[in-house]
């Protein structure tokens, strides 16, 4: 969810060194100011250069759902998600779930998502839905993944038990992604069994993920992919800064480290895995 943050008053991170191919699995070109097609080409061209050759544009608002998919129409680097952020659940009205159901079905649109369970802000942010609510949401987001075929992008903040609960009465579909993986080894441990993807961001970077940290070598290449959730989670050393998608090779570079592979042989792994689940075209 976007709060209020100082992040645009520090100076963006300088350019990694590139590393090639990469898929950043999931992003908010809107909400790294993006506005436009020229916007969007600008952050996808300062993308590119780095190594970074397509990226999956995600929205957390209704606003946002409209948003992406017109950006995924801009260039052809972009693809897109859609639904409702956990957090808003509240506006998934009747009319709003018609919207939803209309956008899913672009050819651009390859998930939906960014849906799932955020136990974090309820009582901290006025607005937020209650956790009964985004239940609610979260199982109609499952529903709609399962009909209309495309993988389910999970948002689970402090609910591990929550959403593997709401997956077991739900069912899960067949493709099920946990977008900004932070949990600890025995999560892991349990996704990774029931054949969902990991992504990972900038937080595997932080000094004080050690649980993460830990977590991290258990996932199987095949169930690994990378992503930034720019303009949040920009990684170590560069944490607090504004992030972009022409930052995810820092990530890699702390994954690669952290599971003792070259990053070339990780960016590999990763591209292929975001090609063939979100089915991307090939360069």
């Amino acid at each position: 969810m976007r709060v209020s943050s100082n992040r645009r008053q520090r100076e963006a991170p300088p350019a990694p060194e590139p590393l090639a191919p990469l898929v950043d699995a999931h992003t908010h070109l809107d909400a790294c100011g993006a506005r436009d097609a020229e916007g969007v080409r600008a952050i996808v061209d300062r993308a590119a250069a780095a190594g970074v050759g397509a990226v999956v544009t995600i929205a957390d608002d209704l606003e946002s759902a409209r948003w992406v998919t017109r950006a995924a129409e801009w260039d052809p680097r972009v693809y897109a998600a859609v639904a409702l952020h956990p957090t808003r659940a509240d506006a998934l009205d009747d009319d709003a779930r018609a919207e939803i159901e209309q956008l899913v079905a672009h050819p651009r649109v390859v998930a939906v998502g960014e849906t799932g369970l955020d136990l974090y802000w309820p009582g901290r942010l006025d607005g937020c839905a209650r956790p009964d609510t985004q239940r609610d949401a979260f199982a109609w987001h499952i529903d709609l993944a399962k009909r209309c075929g495309k993988p389910l992008m999970i948002h689970n903040r402090e609910a591990d038990a929550e959403v593997l609960d709401v997956l077991a009465a739900e069912g899960a579909p067949d493709t099920v992604i946990f977008h900004c993986f932070s949990s600890d080894a025995a999560m892991a441990r349990r996704c990774v069994d029931a054949g969902w993807l990991l992504s990972l961001s900038g937080t595997a970077s932080f000094r004080n993920a050690r649980d993460l940290q830990a977590a991290i070598p258990l996932i199987p290449l095949g169930q690994l992919l990378v992503e930034t959730d720019a303009p949040f989670l920009t990684p170590h050393p560069y944490r607090g800064a504004p992030n972009e998608p022409y930052c995810l090779p820092y990530t890699v570079r702390a994954v690669a480290e952290l599971v003792g592979r070259p990053a070339e042989e990780l960016a590999q792994a990763t591209t292929s895995n975001a090609r063939r689940v979100y089915g991307l075209a090939r360069d």
